[in-house]
């Protein structure tokens, strides 16, 4: 009986520790399978950030095999950041492709960022002032060639050509109409200034090299000597040496069927161009028996129909010179209307274009504008260059020399003769001391003449 009793007393087996054991145990297989997994990363990713730990992240390729380890990039707390940061300042280079750079038209931008302490962003917003962009156009304003010397710089063979410029040149005065020109450029500019699009280029702005009133001491002949670049123009019409024009010219919006040189009109049949004006005219009246039409809109209609019948006019009673056929020059409005000027040249008057070695007997054509220099008509344009387009100019740099002869214009005007105009600029010529030895005028070539 006493054993039984002993065995009675003795406490029950404990197997919670074996549990707990094997539950260790089975945890342990299931978190390591778990690592193995992608859910690890992604497990072992949130425990980092939990524990505010931050593992470097693992770049691997598509086999799974690690490429390389980026280091952590842990920001700074407000405590450990620079309390006194410095306001960057500085001149930058604008990017390219920003619009304010392709709008510059060749001006060097130069953009400089400056930042300093201000006041609460609630009321920096509000002033003007405080997120404020400056523009500062700078222009050195460019001084004339006058000495031989200089002349020769862009013109090397100038002399070779004209041996007379030779004694005329450093007797000869600056032009008041050099200082005229960059005076009307500058105005343009300050005009156009907010206007970054409209502005006057650098290679237009400095389109000019010199201006200068020359005159030979034995015959007394005047000579406008002016160096620049040649751009080209393409207007003119003429009915009775070209009755048809493409259908792209006759109803361009664009083309001008006129030059400032004209003359009465001798032949009956019509100007090509007066199809494609009354045209528009049509098209507008059409637009103003519609009911849609605003009153601006109407204004400005019956504006242009009156310009047009105008124009339609003066094309059946005159006839022009054609930029793609004559050899002419342009010279600005203001000098070819000045009559006070003894050598300022005015509409019909003879010269001489002279680039290279080469020089190319004209005529003054056309009036342009006042701020700019250097056109000629597509013909001669071809000549000096046969890629020369509307859009493309024969000759970008300042190498073209124009010597016009003031006051020497036919009178009363007439049809282009290019064997007269040759006769007339050597009978010029020689007043000047005549061409160097080798040289002649060219000899244009009438393109329109029946066959």
């Amino acid at each position: 009986m006493s054993r039984n009793r002993k065995r009675s007393d003795r406490p029950p087996p404990d197997y919670r520790g074996a549990i707990l054991g094997v539950g260790l145990l089975v945890a342990g297989l299931f978190g390591l399978l778990v690592l193995l997994t992608p859910l690890g990363g992604k497990v072992k990713a949130g425990l980092g950030e939990i524990f505010g730990q931050r593992s470097a992240p693992v770049q691997r390729n598509q086999e799974g095999d690690v490429l390389r380890k980026t280091p952590p990039d842990r920001p700074l707390s407000p405590l450990e950041a620079d309390p006194d940061p410095q306001f960057p300042r500085g001149v930058l280079r604008p990017p390219s492709g920003t619009d304010i750079r392709s709008l510059s038209k060749g001006i060097n931008l130069k953009v400089e960022f400056d930042s300093e302490e201000g006041d609460l962003a609630s009321l920096e917003r509000n002033d003007e002032d405080s997120y404020l962009a400056e523009y500062s156009l700078k222009v050195r304003m460019p001084r004339p060639a006058t000495s031989l010397s200089e002349v020769a710089l862009t013109s090397p063979h100038l002399i070779e050509v004209f041996p007379g410029l030779r004694e005329m040149i450093p007797q000869g005065n600056l032009s008041a109409w050099y200082r005229q020109l960059y005076a009307n450029k500058t105005a343009r500019v300050k005009s156009d200034i907010g206007r970054l699009g409209e502005i006057l280029s650098r290679h237009n702005f400095y389109d000019c090299e010199t201006i200068l009133n020359l005159r030979s001491e034995s015959t007394g002949q005047r000579i406008f000597l002016m160096q620049a670049e040649m751009d080209v123009v393409s207007d003119g019409s003429d009915g009775d040496r070209l009755p048809q024009m493409p259908d792209g010219i006759v109803n361009s919006t664009n083309y001008q069927p006129f030059t400032s040189y004209r003359w009465r009109k001798t032949g009956g049949t019509p100007n090509p161009m007066v199809a494609g004006w009354e045209s528009r005219i049509g098209k507008a009246n059409k637009e103003l028996e519609g009911s849609s039409v605003g009153e601006d809109r109407a204004t400005w209609l019956r504006s242009r129909i009156k310009m047009l019948e105008t124009g339609i006019a003066d094309m059946k009673f005159a006839s022009f010179l054609i930029a793609e056929y004559d050899p002419f020059i342009v010279i600005p409005t203001n000098i070819v209307k000045d009559r006070r000027d003894p050598y300022a040249p005015n509409i019909g008057d003879f010269a001489i274009v002279l680039y290279g070695r080469t020089a190319y007997p004209a005529i003054v054509g056309d009036a342009g504008p006042t701020y700019k220099v250097g056109e000629a008509s597509l013909r001669l344009a071809r000549e000096i260059n046969a890629k020369s387009t509307p859009y493309s100019r024969p000759v970008s740099d300042l190498t073209v020399t124009y010597l016009v002869f003031p006051r020497s214009a036919d009178d009363p005007r007439r049809a282009p003769d290019y064997r007269h105009w040759h006769k007339r600029c050597e009978e010029l010529v020689d007043k000047i001391g005549g061409l160097g030895e080798g040289v002649e005028l060219h000899q244009w070539k009438n393109l329109l003449a029946a066959e």
